[in-house]
């Protein structure tokens, strides 16, 4: 037995050492932008920290917890000279991190009043291959849409430089959530790029539906009263924000229809429950014949 235990015992304490002397690299803390209904920004710096879009890393504050470690998921590009997560304070460890960076406080923090903090990663995720594809359907449940404002990032940067060499040609982009006012901050980005999209003419680029889910009487008053208007009153976007849940297989027959003989990639970050009924639909949706369309679903759960 103890032939089959040394080995895998071996590695592991290879991997815990590894981990143990990232954790230790200093990371400086350059910028913290608080969002609103409690959502904090957190921009850092890493001496040799590269990342690749939707990947996550392990935090540690030593500040709040000297053992803890929490994951979050990367929400800026490989393009840009930093990198940031958004933590939502919703627990106690969330919490002690809003006080510790002086969130709490109304005057100017200086930097170096900031606490430590130990940065472990990146860890990649199955959103890294979403460049493989000309066409994409991105899929976000509530806090699952962190990862793809690091993709809609990273295609904005790529598309901005080098727009012949993008292999990526469409987006499909679907965001369920039960109240948009918890991720306001993402609903900005959504804005940038829909203007900046419609500057370049190629406002076609990125197709976006926001449904709704958690809604009551009032807010579908509220929706009936201001449907007219050229912005959404909920989200500020042209896109309007739709009340319920996507009929799945309608929006995997039309664009099926629309993108004939090509491969799909499926990305989902979200309950278990939604990539089930995703992964069947990919399945089918995808024709038999090899030079037909081919939906491929890569899932992340949380």
């Amino acid at each position: 037995t103890w032939k089959w235990v040394v080995g895998p015992m071996f590695l592991y304490l290879c991997e815990r050492l590894v981990r143990f002397w990232r954790s230790q690299q200093k990371v400086v803390i350059t910028k913290v932008v608080i969002h609103p209904f409690k959502t904090i920004e957190l921009q850092m710096m890493k001496k040799g920290f590269k990342m690749e879009v939707g990947q996550y890393i392990f935090v540690k504050c030593p500040a709040v917890s000297k053992l803890e470690w929490h994951p979050f998921t990367l929400t800026s590009a490989p393009e840009e000279d930093y990198f940031s997560i958004h933590v939502r304070i919703v627990g106690d460890w969330t919490e002690g991190l809003f006080n510790a960076c002086g969130c709490d406080k109304q005057e100017f923090q200086e930097a170096w009043k900031l606490p430590k903090i130990a940065v472990d990663g990146p860890f990649g995720t199955a959103s890294e291959d979403v460049f493989s594809y000309e066409t994409v359907m991105l899929v976000g449940a509530g806090i699952g849409v962190t990862p793809f404002a690091s993709v809609l990032k990273s295609v904005w940067y790529k598309y901005c430089h080098d727009a012949t060499n993008l292999k990526l040609k469409k987006i499909y982009f679907y965001w369920l959530c039960r109240d948009t006012h918890a991720f306001e901050w993402f609903a900005d980005l959504l804005q940038s790029l829909e203007a900046q999209m419609q500057e370049r003419n190629n406002a076609e680029f990125l197709s976006y539906n926001i449904y709704l889910t958690g809604w009551d009487e009032s807010q579908a008053t509220h929706f009936v009263v201001h449907h007219e208007e050229e912005k959404d009153v909920i989200t500020g976007l042209k896109q309007k924000t739709l009340y319920g849940r996507p009929n799945w297989e309608n929006e995997f027959k039309t664009i099926a229809g629309q993108h004939p003989g090509s491969r799909i990639g499926v990305f989902l970050c979200g309950p278990e429950g939604l990539a089930d009924t995703l992964n069947k639909q990919s399945i089918s949706n995808s024709d038999a014949d090899p030079r037909g369309v081919h939906f491929i679903f890569n899932k992340e759960n949380f």
